[in-house]
């Protein structure tokens, strides 16, 4: 299994020796990991120091760094400029991709996810007749929003009226922004590795946004984060704590059905990343997006028993 390596705690020193990254306080060391068994490294502590090398190392790998903010958000991501053998046409593909197809591909993400919140909604004994329809009326580019109609009456079902999605708030939503956080660094190393470019949206387009791509394919794959999370607070856990991050770095490991059998979710984002830039070079048929999950399965996430 891939491993996403947090960097929680101040005054680390971290570097790479023999194959390995390492992790190092007041030198002694505290841990390391083989290179190539890592998926993702966050990074959200204060006083970090760096070896070079830790970055070109990774970068060889496609393996991305994201660093975040106090609030466990992401503000950046350092990437590889080759990801793939393939990468310079597929780069010039993906830049020239038409509006009409970006707008059809966006549509089916959109579907997909909002199926799957329904699918989450359903788990937990909700009403969710709701987003078949809102499903079916998904156009090309949701010009009618449709995921936004969704999102309202999804959150406020799961996770009650006063609950607002808050990307600088503390306690549930700095759960979701870091088990986000998880997710944005896996489906952006399957963008590396396709030779794409996760800034190069299809419907995120704030130049700001470095990860404009990566949140776009990452959109179906939310509502299972937000089970987890719904999990991890009706047990008790409100608040940011290694358990809690543990459980939700466990999500990219988590099987999912897709037209090839089972496959763990770091994959089938690898595999759904390598569809899309078929796609822009016009190899492809279409995506493998992720399917709705049943109860039982949406009910074991982020629960302690399941994650020992």
């Amino acid at each position: 299994m891939e491993r996403v390596v947090d960097l929680s705690t101040d005054g680390l020193h971290v570097a790479v020796h023999r194959g390995f990254l390492t992790v190092s306080k007041d030198r002694q060391e505290m841990g390391r990991v083989a290179l190539d068994d890592i998926g993702g490294v966050i990074a959200h502590a204060h006083g970090l120091t760096w070896s070079n090398t830790v970055f070109t190392r990774l970068s060889e790998r496609a393996v991305p760094v994201v660093l975040c903010a106090a609030n466990h958000a992401p503000v950046a991501c350092i990437w590889p400029l080759e990801g793939n053998h393939l990468q310079g046409a597929r780069l010039n593909a993906q830049v020239e991709a038409s509006r009409p197809l970006a707008k059809r591909i966006w549509r089916d993400i959109v579907v997909a996810k909002i199926r799957m919140q329904g699918a989450v909604l359903a788990s937990v004994g909700a009403e969710a007749g709701a987003f078949d329809m809102f499903a079916r009326k998904v156009r090309a580019g949701d010009p009618d929003n449709q995921e936004a109609q969704a999102a309202r009456r999804y959150w406020q079902t799961l996770l009650g009226r006063d609950f607002r999605r808050d990307q600088a708030g503390e306690g549930v939503n700095a759960l979701l922004n870091y088990g986000y956080t998880v997710l944005r660094a896996t489906v952006s190393r399957a963008i590396c590795a396709a030779g794409l470019h996760p800034s190069i949206g299809l419907h995120h387009a704030n130049r700001a946004n470095a990860f404009a791509l990566a949140d776009d394919l990452m959109e179906p794959y939310r509502p299972i984060v937000d089970r987890a999370v719904y999990n991890l607070v009706h047990d008790g856990c409100s608040e940011i704590s290694s358990e809690a991050k543990t459980i939700l770095a466990l999500l990219t490991a988590l099987d999912l059905p897709a037209p090839h059998g089972m496959s763990p979710l770091h994959v089938h984002a690898t595999r759904l990343a390598q569809q899309l830039a078929a796609l822009f070079t016009k190899e492809g048929k279409g995506l493998d997006l992720p399917s709705p999950l049943d109860p039982l399965t949406l009910s074991s996430l982020g629960r302690r028993e399941a994650s020992a």
